[in-house]
């Protein structure tokens, strides 16, 4: 299993980079597979605690039963919009990718699912210093960091 930790410790400055994203905003996007393996995305909070990215499912709500049917997601940072005029001060947008880890209830009262996220993948897409080009970063546990530009 690779925790959030284990990215911080792994490329810290890239990290610092993505969770910033993540935190900026209350709201993030999820992406789970329904029943049939079409794609559901849904709103969800996270937070990093402990070392650990964390989520939550409400009771009987369709994303924790997916995550439970299969526990592949994606989820990706709250979504703004480059200035026009100063797009080289867009932060860009981050995307995390794993398996949830079932870490029980989410409170003492079983009041629906807590997971944690075993990181597979971890994205940021942004724009270079002058804002020429897109730039996409990615990191995973067997290749490390890796980063490619598109015009």
């Amino acid at each position: 299993m690779t925790a959030w930790q284990d990215v911080e410790e792994a490329v810290p400055e890239f990290a610092l980079r993505v969770r910033a994203l993540f935190d900026a905003h209350r709201h993030k996007t999820i992406a789970t597979l329904r029943a049939d393996g079409s794609p559901r995305i849904s709103g969800i909070e996270a937070v990093f605690e402990g070392g650990e990215l964390v989520f939550g499912s409400m009771p009987n709500a369709r994303k924790g039963a997916d995550l439970r049917r299969d526990p592949r997601f994606a989820l990706h940072s709250a979504t703004v919009d480059p200035v026009e005029g100063s797009e080289a001060t867009w932060p860009g947008e981050a995307k995390i990718a794993g398996r949830a880890i079932a870490a029980g209830p989410i409170t003492e009262a079983a009041d629906g699912d807590r997971f944690h996220a075993d990181v597979a993948e971890v994205v940021h897409t942004h724009l270079n210093e002058e804002a020429t080009t897109l730039v996409v970063e990615w990191w995973t546990p067997t290749h490390g960091l890796r980063r490619i530009e598109r015009e």
